[in-house]
């Protein structure tokens, strides 16, 4: 492997971080060096399991695809995880679609330490995303206006 490559993975780990984790933040970086998984954020409440598969099996081989969940009404809220089998796969989609549309929405994507069950879940007071909760702004792809100003 060379060094190029090696120091553009590290810079292209982003500032994402699971608050959750269960280890230190040098266990948890480590693991981010060498995960194959991603975590898609800003997806439309619409955006199915297949639309995912499409997209982002153009960069490789999917292992899974995990979407994430309101906890309470389990009904999509916005985000999945996308596990590939291989780390460069993962790569080539952290290059070429975080920052592309999917449903009319920019997406993000981030690297993430792994999938863990009970994740697929938003954190939210209300079930969904705790951003969701106090987005001002009205959006219908998530759900409207925000539900701690509604």
């Amino acid at each position: 492997m060379s060094v190029t490559l090696k120091k553009r993975r590290d810079i292209s780990l982003g500032s994402y971080r699971d608050t959750k984790f269960q280890g230190s933040r040098q266990e948890q970086e480590e693991k981010l060096r060498k995960s194959t998984t991603l975590y898609i954020g800003n997806l439309s409440f619409y955006t199915t399991e297949e639309q995912i598969y499409e997209l982002f099996g153009r960069c490789g081989d999917i292992c899974r695809v995990i979407i994430g969940l309101d906890k309470f009404k389990k009904t999509p809220c916005g985000f999945c995880f996308v596990e590939f089998h291989e780390r460069e796969d993962a790569l080539r989609a952290m290059q070429w679609i975080n920052g592309t549309r999917l449903d009319n929405r920019i997406i993000r994507c981030d690297w993430d330490a792994g999938f863990i069950e009970g994740r697929q879940y938003g954190r939210g007071k209300s079930g969904g995303q705790i951003r969701d909760e106090y987005r001002e702004n009205f959006d219908p792809d998530r759900g409207g206006y925000g539900k701690i100003i509604s």
